[in-house]
């Protein structure tokens, strides 16, 4: 029946793909439709707010009240519990290839994230690009993060996560806070992460007609939007070749086997086991990019791989 799903699943994103590159409305018009169609838990709340200086999505378990660190506001309301009695929470970056998705898209991740660990998420709005290159939404997600810190949560009660494109910037606002001189997340969780800006990996040709999404040249389109010219041989545009991660805390990284950036998968772990981190890679075979969002009964490898990342982040992050 798994493999039955995955084939369902592959045939369903190979749609017949434009002539010319797609406008960046067009491509952000359909990523949203096509997340629209994912599944989202019931047993979760949602709240619009804001995190440093950019709109955020409030996602808690339905049996907690949705209350909201100082610093951060959502509607009138800047309450703050006492720290003693919080959970952690997931500082979430949603995917998009740097030029498309939101909070919303990204909503059938941290919905089973937080259904399945009992901890809150809070999903950045981060700018895009082309609009907004490069460092511009890295920079809106290390000041939620400094949000969260100055609102009394302990960073030890912090996790990064993100799919896709948010799962580089899992990596990359890591790296940024410790250059701030900022103090590291309890753990990190990478869901097909992109990692790299050089796009060198070997996989950007031997999955080529594999991957049912991408294309390289499609790759290419969108990360020059983001880079806007900037040279991507630096730690954070491509931590895959040249981030030094001594020091980072745990990481999970998983990973569908059948798509392009593969590599910015295998490479990064290589890299944070060179250094001394405690690692985790997890491929996923014939599974493709982000193939998490298909969790809730379509893709039975989805909800698995969900239950590894809730079970990683349950041994790093305080549980209520």
């Amino acid at each position: 029946m798994s493999k039955e799903q995955l084939a369902k699943v592959d045939a369903m994103l190979r749609r017949p793909r434009p002539e010319n590159p797609p406008t960046v409305e067009q491509l952000r018009a359909g990523f949203k439709a096509l997340m629209d169609t994912m599944i989202v838990p019931d047993d979760i709340h949602t709240a619009r707010t804001t995190l440093g200086d950019r709109p955020a999505l409030h996602i808690t378990p339905d049996s907690t009240s949705d209350s909201t660190p100082a610093g951060t506001s959502a509607g009138t309301s800047a309450g703050t519990p006492d720290n003693g009695t919080r959970p952690g929470t997931i500082l979430y970056f949603h995917g998009g290839g740097f030029v498309f998705g939101s909070p919303e898209t990204a909503l059938s991740l941290t919905a089973h994230l937080v259904s399945k660990t009992g901890l809150d998420s809070y999903s950045v709005d981060y700018r895009l690009a082309p609009e907004h290159p490069f460092p511009a939404g890295l920079d809106d997600n290390l000041s939620a993060y400094r949000a969260l810190l100055d609102s009394g949560l302990a960073p030890s009660a912090i996790a990064f996560a993100g799919d896709s494109a948010g799962g580089g910037y899992a990596v990359t606002t890591a790296l940024a806070a410790r250059d701030a001189g900022l103090p590291l997340p309890a753990a990190i969780v990478a869901f097909s992460p992109g990692l790299d800006a050089t796009r060198t990996g070997e996989s950007m040709t031997a999955k080529e007609g594999i991957d049912p999404i991408f294309t390289r040249e499609a790759v290419l389109h969108t990360g020059a939007m983001y880079l806007a010219g900037q040279d991507p041989e630096q730690p954070l545009l491509s931590p895959a070749l040249f981030a030094d991660l001594t020091g980072f805390p745990p990481l999970l990284i998983q990973a569908g086997a059948n798509e392009l950036l593969l590599d910015d998968s295998t490479r990064l772990a290589a890299r944070a086991r060179d250094a001394g981190v405690d690692v985790v890679l997890d491929i996923t075979a014939d599974a493709p990019h982000v193939f998490q969002s298909y969790a809730g009964g379509t893709l039975d490898e989805a909800d698995r791989a969900l239950d590894r990342a809730a079970l990683f982040l349950s041994q790093h992050v305080p549980a209520p």
